[in-house]
């Protein structure tokens, strides 16, 4: 049985995980987080556990996309699977959430990038139907 995981990213290592509802919500053009319920604790990338209760009992939550950039860097030696996409720009940047997502920036956005510009996280298609999040403009 396949979890949706085989649909996510550039390049796919795994068939099954507990990925499904994170690609549900991409598939819906929304990025989500994972928020523990017993301690409120929000997490991305998603977990299935809390790492500082422990506690299971975890809901999933859209994130509003809306990020401020922390820093960034552009990748010109890439890892198997990647070398067509040279060169790339990587940014962490904050999201009005909380949590620090690493992601890919767009090609639209990549020369005006500034530490501290507002950014957001968007869900794409990639051409082959794979799907994944990426830094835009607002």
């Amino acid at each position: 049985m396949s979890a949706g995981f085989e649909r996510f990213g550039r390049v796919s290592y795994t068939s099954e995980s507990k990925a499904a509802e994170f690609i549900r919500f991409l598939e819906q053009g929304r990025v989500a987080a994972t928020k523990c319920r017993k301690c409120g604790r929000l997490y991305f990338p998603p977990r299935v556990d809390c790492a500082d209760c422990l506690s299971s009992d975890v809901e999933w939550v859209p994130l509003s996309g809306k990020c401020r950039l922390l820093t960034y860097t552009t990748v010109y030696f890439a890892p198997t699977g990647f070398e067509s996409d040279l060169p790339y720009t990587l940014a962490l940047a904050e999201c009005e959430e909380g949590v620090k997502v690493f992601a890919r920036v767009s090609k639209e956005v990549k020369e005006e990038l500034k530490i501290g510009m507002e950014l957001r996280l968007s869900p794409i298609r990639l051409p082959d139907g794979r799907l994944m999040y990426e830094y835009r403009k607002p």
